[in-house]
Parts: structure tokens; C-alpha cells; sequence
């Protein structure tokens, strides 16, 4: 599979009341497809947030977005535009973060969660000097981590309960 230079295609979904950030690394071919976060339908984040908020699993764009929005949750990537090879955060290369400046400044969010290790790395490198806000790593809900199931992934979400 060859490299591909990609530029994030879609917003961020947030609003002034928005108190948790869940970042991601860059969407999956999946997701640039759907043109939202988390398009692979083996992906466990819409399972997992909607355990973790007490609602059905959202189907369409517009009921995850208004789940997000009505438990103050933001959902956002670190990386703007990157070279790429399909799906793989692994291969990723000449990274460009995205600002968070204007999400964080007007919003209220107070808590950073990563979903992955490549997703806290990336953050860590290159937007905590930005923001001053640590992040805290959550498991993947990628299909790509087998290693936690369902019940384990929504056990660990609950961290964020607080919040939202």
C-alpha cells in the first residue's frame, strides 16, 4: 500500500458546553469515507460512549452528534493532515497537528482523553505544549485492538462519567 498525503475532511464536534475532549490520531479510510469519526463499523467508540452515557447506540451522524453534544463530550483528532498509508497509525508521517486553541478556549472543556496510545503520543508531542492540558490514555476501540473486549473498553470509559 503506498503513502497517501491527507488533510482532515470533517469538523470537530463540540460546543460551548463541552466539558471532555476525546481525541483520536486521524480517521480511519472508513471514516474519511463517511466523512465522521469512527466510520468502521467494527470500531467500539459508539458502543462504548453510549454505555458510558446510558443511550442507544446512535446509527446515523446526526444521533451521534447530539449524543456527544447533550453529555458536554467533544470529539476531535490530533492530527490535521499527514502522510498515511490506508488506516494504519503506525505508518503515519510529516505530522500537522490541529489547533485546539479556538475548542478550548471556547468551550469548557476541563479533561483530555486520548483513544490509544498513537493518539496520546501524537498529542503529547505535539499539541501539550500547545494546550498545557495533559491527556489521559484510554484504550483503542479500534477493531485493531483485540486484546479488550466491549465490557472492558466501557469500564475504562467510565472514567469520564463525571463529566458527563
Amino acid at each position: 500500500m503506498e503513502y497517501q498525503e491527507l488533510k482532515h475532511e470533517f469538523e470537530p464536534v463540540w460546543n460551548q458546553d463541552s466539558q471532555v475532549l476525546i481525541l483520536g490520531s486521524f480517521p480511519s479510510v472508513k471514516s474519511r469515507e463517511q466523512g465522521f469519526f469512527y466510520g468502521h463499523p467494527q470500531n467500539r467508540f459508539w458502543k462504548v460512549m453510549a454505555a458510558v452515557v446510558g443511550e442507544q447506540v446512535p446509527m446515523t451522524i446526526s444521533e451521534k452528534k447530539k449524543m456527544l453534544l447533550q453529555h458536554h463530550i467533544a470529539v476531535w483528532d490530533v492530527i490535521q493532515s499527514c502522510r498515511i498509508k490506508g488506516s494504519s497509525d503506525s505508518s503515519i508521517r510529516d505530522v500537522v497537528p490541529v489547533d485546539l486553541t479556538p475548542l478550548l478556549e471556547k468551550s469548557a472543556i476541563c479533561s483530555i482523553y486520548a483513544n490509544g496510545k498513537t493518539a496520546e503520543r501524537l498529542y503529547n508531542r505535539y499539541l501539550l505544549p500547545q494546550t498545557g492540558m495533559p491527556v489521559v490514555v484510554l484504550p483503542s476501540t479500534s477493531p485493531a485492538n483485540a486484546a479488550w473486549n466491549l465490557e472492558q473498553l466501557v469500564s475504562e470509559y467510565k472514567v469520564m462519567e463525571r463529566y458527563v
